[in-house]
């Protein structure tokens, strides 16, 4: 089992930054790729930016040029900072990984960002 703890989520004005973290604990040694997805209300979860144990991201085009996902892979943690907000930003944040073996996925219990205009 892996869990997944996030953190950093808030109110923040447009045009403002945030940083979102997400520690991994239990079984993470099978842990490649982990990301951050986000969910808005009424709307379907997607993703926002990923990570490689390598250090490959991925980006969603909403998010390029103003989010930046990072890694700490000795404290297996994740990082989201924000950057240049918008209201549309406004969702759950969500850490997701998969485990290399098994291809079971597991998700975080969410951090709410909110962007005031």
């Amino acid at each position: 089992q892996v869990q997944l703890v996030e953190s950093g989520g808030g109110l923040v004005q447009a045009g403002g930054s945030l940083r979102l973290s997400c520690v991994a604990s239990g079984r993470v040694f099978r842990l490649n790729t982990m990301g951050w997805y986000r969910q808005a209300p009424g709307k379907q979860r997607e993703l926002v930016a990923t990570i490689t144990s390598g250090g490959s991201t991925n980006y969603a085009d909403s998010v390029k040029g103003r989010f930046t996902i990072s890694r700490d892979n000795a404290k297996i943690t994740i990082y989201l900072q924000m950057s240049s907000l918008k209201t549309e930003d406004t969702a759950v944040y969500y850490c997701n990984t998969v485990d290399a073996m098994t291809r079971q996925v597991y998700w975080g219990q969410g951090t709410q960002v909110t962007v005031s205009s």
